[in-house]
């Protein structure tokens, strides 16, 4: 248990803890770490929710809300946001999926994935700024829980696309009802505590109808589903969390 919550550290930050390696771990650990996602996220979160408050006593909110912005991008290596890029420019390739594939391969990031990002980034910044006052600390915590269980959501039942496998493969392969299942307890628990039942359920119905939208439009475009694909669907709902979270507490209220 304790290493499949280190793994699941090691894949989503940057920051070393303990001796866990992905690389000397077996395919079923690997997925079996995938439950731990939401908490994870509950830490990234914490994170960002200690530096909007800190940042928040000596800048303005604009320039905080861009310094939150690249706490998460360091924390997590900007692996999220490479996997948004590659996404994009799989998606603006005209060709067959195997085409499609070898561009999202390919190091470099094409024009349409930069514009992507930058516009991801910009609306990622925008919805930072703009949340709730009375909220914001506890949506900055929650966000990240979101975005990381609709992860696990669009991995389970989903199919690898490359036929050579690849760095998610054995998430796509080994992931187990159980993990699920978990994962969903996890995320559900700590947005319950954060934002209330009401808005926890209606956040996880948002999160899961929009995750599999996406596994299903790209997995037709791409012949399956890789791990650009699923640092994307993080990124996309995560930003739909921003950006949606004005009006869900708002209907929880009324």
């Amino acid at each position: 248990m304790i290493k499949s919550a280190l793994l699941a550290w090691h894949f989503l930050t940057i920051i070393p803890v303990g001796n866990a390696s992905h690389v000397q771990s077996i395919p079923r650990e690997l997925a079996s770490s995938m439950q731990w996602y939401p908490v994870v996220g509950l830490m990234i979160g914490g994170t960002l929710a200690a530096g909007d408050a800190l940042f928040g006593m000596a800048f303005t909110p604009d320039l905080t809300a861009l310094l939150v912005l690249c706490v998460l991008v360091v924390l997590t290596g900007g692996l999220h946001q490479d996997g948004l890029a590659d996404t994009i420019d799989g998606l603006g390739k005209r060709g067959s999926p195997a085409e499609r594939l070898a561009v999202m391969k390919d190091g470099s990031i094409g024009a349409l994935g930069a514009t992507g990002l930058l516009l991801a980034l910009g609306l990622r910044f925008a919805g930072i700024l703009h949340l709730p006052a009375p909220d914001r600390l506890l949506l900055l915590l929650s966000m990240p829980v979101f975005g990381r269980w609709a992860m696990v959501v669009a991995t389970f039942g989903s199919s690898h696309a490359r036929t050579d496998g690849g760095l998610a493969s054995d998430f796509f392969h080994e992931l187990r009802l159980r993990d699920i299942l978990w994962a969903t307890i996890w995320a559900g628990v700590l947005l319950c505590g954060t934002v209330g039942w009401q808005a926890a359920g209606l956040f996880l119905g948002l999160g899961a109808v929009s995750a599999r939208g996406m596994v299903f439009a790209c997995s037709r475009v791409f012949g399956g589903m890789t791990g650009d694909v699923l640092g994307a669907i993080n990124e996309v709902l995560e930003i739909l969390f921003l950006l949606a979270a004005p009006a869900v507490l708002m209907a929880v209220v009324l």
